[in-house]
């Protein structure tokens, strides 16, 4: 199979791409598509045969659910049940955070086939805040799962070029819409009544911080079980092992934490590339790439992950050596990604 690239360079070309992107997905074909987060790769939520080729494409075990990206707010009713304990909240957070890379776990509606939500009675659903995305689901007028445009397990895509990279050959149409703003995948909440407010549990950290939603309700963060995430996780990207690259990743807690191995390469995930930190003159690194240089943002530094890695992942070394972040906003969300990533001791 040969997969074309499609252009959003133009008016002329942007309405030719989403065009295509929609009659292939009426199609029942898979295609990838830019969102804000990182590229998803696409198919009719309602067609299980669609969401089955999904699944052989990226080579993802039926027991890991996928997000279901709806064209407007109204139609997370079609598609899920919004029990009445929590509906106010539900509404609050839609009309906050969507569209946007909030994803709400809620019990399913028929309607949703078991293979996305990976046998589970809920349904993971948000709305894109991507002008090309939007444009493509509001012509289909209908639900589309989209996961990551990658290999299971591998660096999530936040351009067309790596999504080619990894699935090229594989699927008929890239739409290239750009880099992704965001750059690190949608936060992923469920909720619960409280005895004095809604309980929010952040099931997957992203671009939406607990700060954010804590104006909501009591906000929490899931306990982390490899064992149950591993064979049945509750959400979409709870897999303890995760958004890895090909050469091995090995988050330091501290500086005195690294060893190096004579005769091995290592490069450097720096934070914010300062000599302060104490990680630059640890070793002679083949390369250093600053996640946000200088200034220490961790928005900067969200957006910049994958792509940083993905670049490192690409040079004759034998590791990744990567500083950690300020556990803190989207700092949460990097060092959830960098922990899935790296090497298991």
């Amino acid at each position: 199979m040969e997969t074309e690239i499609a252009l959003t360079d133009s008016e002329q070309s942007t309405n030719e791409s989403i065009r295509r992107a929609v009659s292939m997905l009426q199609a029942g074909e898979v295609v990838a598509l830019p969102t804000e987060t990182v590229y998803g790769l696409c198919a009719d939520a309602l067609d299980p045969v669609a969401v089955e080729k999904l699944f052989a494409v990226k080579g993802r075990p039926h027991f890991d659910p996928l997000i279901v990206h709806l064209p407007n707010k109204e139609m997370h009713a079609q598609v899920a049940a919004v029990p009445s304990d929590i509906a106010k909240t539900v509404v609050q957070l839609i009309e906050t955070f969507w569209p946007g890379p909030l994803t709400i776990v809620l019990p399913k509606k028929p309607i949703v086939p078991d293979i996305v939500t990976g046998g589970l009675e809920t349904v993971a659903v948000r709305q894109c805040n991507h002008q090309v995305f939007h444009r493509i689901i509001k012509n289909l007028g209908r639900p589309i799962a989209a996961p990551s445009a990658n290999r299971f397990g591998c660096l999530s895509p936040t351009s067309a070029e790596s999504v080619l990279d990894q699935l090229g050959g594989k699927i008929p149409l890239i739409v290239n819409g750009g880099a992704c703003s965001r750059g690190l995948e949608s936060t992923i909440v469920k909720i619960d009544p409280g005895e004095k407010k809604p309980l929010i549990t952040v099931l997957r950290p992203g671009p939406i911080t607990a700060e954010e939603l804590k104006q909501f309700g009591k906000v929490v963060f899931a306990e982390r079980n490899e064992a149950v995430e591993n064979s049945a996780p509750e959400a979409p990207g709870m897999l303890a092992n995760h958004y890895a690259p090909n050469k091995p990743l090995r988050l330091l807690a501290s500086p005195g934490d690294f060893r190096p191995e004579e005769g091995k390469r290592y490069a450097l995930l720096s934070y914010r590339g300062q000599q302060k930190d104490g990680y630059l003159d640890l070793h002679e690194w083949t390369k250093v790439s600053i996640l946000s240089p200088g200034s220490g943002r961790v928005a900067e530094a969200g957006t910049r992950l994958f792509h940083l890695i993905r670049q490192l992942d690409q040079l004759d070394i034998d590791e990744i050596v990567a500083e950690p972040v300020p556990d803190r906003g989207v700092g949460k969300a990097i060092l959830d990604k960098l922990r899935k990533a790296a090497v298991k001791d």
